[in-house]
């Protein structure tokens, strides 16, 4: 077994990983494919994967809790340098605007957009400090080697704000505007821009940098996995089920709620009612995605004369003003990445239902990447914020958003929501509760 060759004085959270403090295999069921698997002593570094659908179980890392805090200290000095000084201005004619991070969010309640302000704010500042401040509580109590009040609470929260974080896709948005505005007016970046850049860096690497396997073994130790649990064989073949959060395998009760034992988390053989609730998110999604191509997502004015563009529209107008970089950029995330997804999903929803179990890999992957891709869509959204906060000059330049940004926001927020609805085990257990269910009823027919 591998011994991490860190120096004595290193608090212990980090100075032994759990397989050199259990003499035992520890268990983990694949959250993808539900293949129950045990996990290799590793060094830093080194990760274990799923033997059948290649998932990634577990990912070590260097100093795990020093490295995590550090990073989540770091990431919160940027946002609250980002947040303090101006974010950008611009000059047009002698008449210009300065603006601060806030205002993205703040401007358009003034514009009657009180749900897209929301959903900016907390997406690029709310959630992410939420996240930083819950590391550093973690990881604090770990490194004194006694957990604070609520890390159990907190850690299991940790997961579930990762994908509402988008500090980065701002990022895209921000240069997507600026580009856009460089060549009617002067900007000038701010402190806060580039305090933010340096966030949004630090908050990548702070997520990348959390051992969620390492942080739940020095939080609750590991209990052992039911007995008689053998690996080579899927969970719910054995009425086993691994926890979506802290990955432990739990013994589990068909037809009873039930908890995980280590950070009670709610357990589910499969996600309830999984494909009913993707094809309603996914209907609604589609929906919402007429009013956001036919309505206008935001209005120019300059010089007195005023004009409302389509999310197509403004392909277009960048394309005609030889931005054709810029243009790609935002139909690939307003046009391709959603309607990509809406059929990705569909498609899923329907393979699963098939019989036979072809293409199971391939069908894993599409869905890994329609997962990520989905907050991509939101750059054109955060466009528009930055720009209806920073040009306000009156007749002679401004921007107003429209209809379309709340659409748009809905659409980008319900294919998320589809995606995290779907059941990737599904893929691979469909065939197999359909050949069971069969033979239930021939047995039924005797």
């Amino acid at each position: 077994m591998k011994r991490p060759s860190l120096p004595v004085n290193t608090p212990l959270v980090d100075r032994l990983p759990p397989e050199t403090r259990v003499q035992r295999r520890r268990l983990r069921a694949c959250h993808e494919c539900d293949w129950i698997s045990a996990l290799p002593p590793l060094g830093s570094g080194e990760k274990a994967s799923c033997p059948r659908c290649s998932h990634v179980l577990v990912k070590r890392h260097r100093y795990p809790a020093q490295r995590s805090m550090a990073l989540a200290i770091a990431a919160l000095i940027a946002l609250i340098v980002a947040v303090s000084f101006p974010f950008v201005s611009f000059n047009v004619s002698g008449v210009g605007n300065r603006i601060e991070l806030s205002q993205t969010a703040t401007t358009l309640i003034a514009f009657h957009q009180p749900v897209v302000a929301i959903i900016v704010i907390m997406t690029i500042a709310v959630l992410p400090a939420v996240y930083l401040l819950s590391v550093i509580w973690l990881q604090f109590g770990l490194l004194h080697g006694k957990p604070l009040a609520f890390s159990r609470d907190i850690a299991r929260s940790l997961a579930h704000l990762t994908p509402w974080m988008m500090a980065d896709v701002f990022i895209i948005g921000a240069l997507v505007s600026l580009i856009k505005v460089a060549g009617m007016a002067e900007i000038e970046l701010g402190i806060s821009f580039w305090a933010f850049c340096v966030f949004a860096i630090l908050l990548l690497m702070t997520t990348q940098s959390i051992d969620a396997d390492w942080m739940w073994f020095s939080l609750e130790g590991e209990p052992l996995a039911p007995e008689g649990t053998q690996t080579g064989m899927t969970a719910s073949r054995q009425d086993l089920t691994g926890c979506p959060t802290c990955g432990l395998i739990n013994a589990f009760s068909r037809g009873r709620k039930s908890r995980c034992i280590r950070c009670h988390e709610k357990l589910h053989h499969r996600l309830p009612f999984s494909l009913q609730r993707t094809w309603a998110l996914l209907g609604a999604a589609t929906i919402m995605y007429i009013p956001a191509n036919v309505y206008p997502i935001m209005t120019t004015t300059s010089l007195g004369h005023s004009g409302s563009s389509t999310i197509i529209g403004g392909v277009v107008q960048l394309m005609q003003m030889g931005s054709w970089p810029v243009a790609a950029v935002i139909f690939i995330a307003s046009v391709i990445v959603p309607v990509g997804k809406l059929l990705a999903l569909s498609w899923l929803c329907i393979a699963v239902q098939r019989s036979g179990r072809p293409n199971t890999i391939s069908r894993t992957k599409l869905y890994r990447i329609t997962e990520f891709i989905g907050r991509w869509s939101m750059v054109d959204v955060f466009v528009v914020a930055i720009l209806v906060a920073l040009i306000r000059a009156g007749s002679l330049m401004s921007i107003t958003p429209g209809p379309a940004a709340l659409a748009f926001s809905s659409v980008v927020v319900l294919t998320m929501l589809a995606a995290m609805t779907f059941d990737p085990r599904l893929i691979w257990d469909a065939p197999e509760t359909k050949a069971s269910t069969s033979d239930n009823r021939h047995s039924g027919s005797h």
